[in-house]
This record gives C-alpha cells, structure tokens and sequence, in this order.
C-alpha cells in the first residue's frame, strides 16, 4: 500500500498552482482516491524571481524549468506540472514528457482598457506583452503601435492594465479561463489571424524515464489527441532550433486520425514572415513537424535567424 503522497512539483504563480491542482485532482478521480494521496510542491524558478528583463536576455525558457527539473531528477519530487509552451525542446537527461491533459482554448486574447479590439487602438497606443510572438504578430497588423515588453504572472500584467501602464495586453485564454478570469478578455483573437504559440492551453506533466510507478499513474489522465498535437508542435519547433529571440507559432489540429498543422516564423518587427501547413496522419505527427519545420526554415534562408541576434 502506497503511503507517502505522490509529490507533484509546480511554481507558485496562481496560474501554476492552477495547473498543478487541475492535475491533482484528475489523477484522484482516475484511481479513485482522495486528493490527501497527493502533495502539491511549490518550487520558486529564476524565471518566477527576476521579472524586471526579457527572458531571452536572462537565459530563455528553461529559467520556469530547471529548479523544478532538478528536484525531479533527484527524486524529491515525483512529477511536474508546466505550462506546454514554457518547455523547452531539449529536456535534462532522464527526464520526458509523459502525459498532457486535455487542451484548453488555445487562443490569444486582447484585454483593453479603453479599446476592445486591437484595431479600435488610437495610433500609438501602448500594447505590453513579454511575448516576442505575440509583438511581433501586433506590429504586423498595427506598425503605429507602441508595443512594449512587460513581464509577470497574468495578475500583474492586469494589474498594469489597470493602471495605465498600457491600454492593452494580450494573455492566453487558457489561462484566464483557468484562473476564472476570461470575462475580462475584450476580443479573443481567432487563430487564423493570430496563430498561437506552440503548446499553448496545454498543461504537460514531466517525469523520470524507466519510473513505472509515475508512469502507471500518469497514464490515466493523458489526453491522447493533445499528446499527438504537442508532439507534432515540440518537433516543428526542434527542427527550427527557435531561441527565445525568434517570434515563432503554430498549432497543430487533430480530426479523428487526421492531423494538419499550421507553422509560422517572424521578424520581431512583423515586417517578414514565412507560414507553412503539413497534414497527414496522426500517427506521423513527429515527421509532420519536423519536416514543416526543415521547410520553413528553407524558405526563410539561413540568415533569418541570424539578422537579429
């Protein structure tokens, strides 16, 4: 009989503890058991603690990764619970993705101060967002915006909404749906015109390969149509080799044992872009990425990566 808890690692925003306890609570009802059989471990990251300069500049996506990896790795922990598009490409050894929950809405949404849509802004308008995506696609529709890097959880970003720091801000759905929050969303942004980031409105659970007890446990809660569509996402992604300073998205979409996937590359500017579209069968969703991927990469040449590095 299993006594100890079974450890699940996540930050402390509430947006992550959102996450983590979403994951407690499925993994309960999938055997039967109460949420007291699992531990919640609030694990602070350097992405969590320096928020005054863009990720890019301080190390990228494994800065909301690598304390949580290392107490996984060392067994402290059991799993852990991350946002799909925080996840960097490359993970520490011995350690995988094992299981994804069932995806949530996966678009952008604008929340305005006094405009309600990206087009309703005045010229020069403040627009805050960390993400080089979601600037980029803004500039792309908006080059008289004033668009501007803000970093934080979903509270503050909103916090400085209210405060005329910016008039508009751009958050994931997902995650104000989440946290109850998606009333205050004043357009939600259609994928078509602006495509989202990869692994966007997935939650994703990493844990130690050759662990079968995790993997037993974790089995019941994996969403197979995400893990297909994350896979195909992670492997688009790889194959580009994105930095955190190359605005990429992408969505990969599945109907019953069908797969397509719509890729997209940016200048930070929104001047240049390159889009591709794959489908196939679910089944390939790794060779669909990553041959969307090689590309797309053909088309944009082997400076575009470069030019702003």
């Amino acid at each position: 009989m299993q006594t100890k808890p079974f450890r699940i690692g996540t930050r402390g925003s509430p947006l992550a503890l959102a996450q983590a306890t979403e994951t407690r609570d499925r993994l309960a009802a999938a055997h039967g058991v109460t949420t007291d059989a699992f531990e919640i471990v609030v694990i602070s990251t350097k992405g969590d603690r320096v928020t005054d300069r863009p990720l890019a500049e301080i190390g990228g996506k494994g800065l909301f990764t690598e304390e949580i990896e290392a107490r996984l790795s060392d067994g402290r922990i059991d799993a852990a619970v991350h946002s799909s598009k925080d996840m960097p490409t490359v993970l520490p050894q011995g350690l995988y993705l094992s299981a994804f929950l069932p995806r949530e809405d996966v678009r952008d949404a604008f929340i305005g101060r006094d405009a309600g849509r990206i087009a309703d802004l005045h010229e020069g308008a403040t627009v805050g967002t960390s993400s080089l995506r979601r600037q980029a696609l803004v500039r792309r529709m908006r080059p008289d915006l004033n668009v501007v890097s803000i970093r934080g959880n979903v509270q503050t970003r909103m916090r400085k909404l209210e405060e005329g720091v910016v008039d508009g801000t751009l958050l994931a759905m997902a995650g104000l749906r989440r946290l109850g929050l998606e009333d205050n969303a004043t357009d939600v942004m259609s994928v078509d015109a602006f495509l989202p980031a990869l692994g966007q409105g997935a939650i994703c659970i990493e844990s130690r390969l050759g662990d079968e007890r995790t993997d037993g446990m974790l089995a019941a809660i994996n969403d197979d149509a995400t893990h297909s569509a994350l896979i195909c996402e992670r492997a688009f992604l790889a194959a580009l080799d994105g930095s955190c300073r190359t605005p990429i998205a992408g969505l990969a979409t599945i109907a019953g044992d069908s797969l397509s996937l719509s890729g997209m590359i940016l200048s930070p500017d929104g001047r240049k872009s390159f889009e591709v579209s794959r489908s196939g069968a679910v089944a390939e969703a790794e060779t669909i990425g990553t041959e969307a991927g090689v590309s797309i990469r053909a088309d944009a040449g082997p400076d575009f990566f470069d030019s702003w590095h």
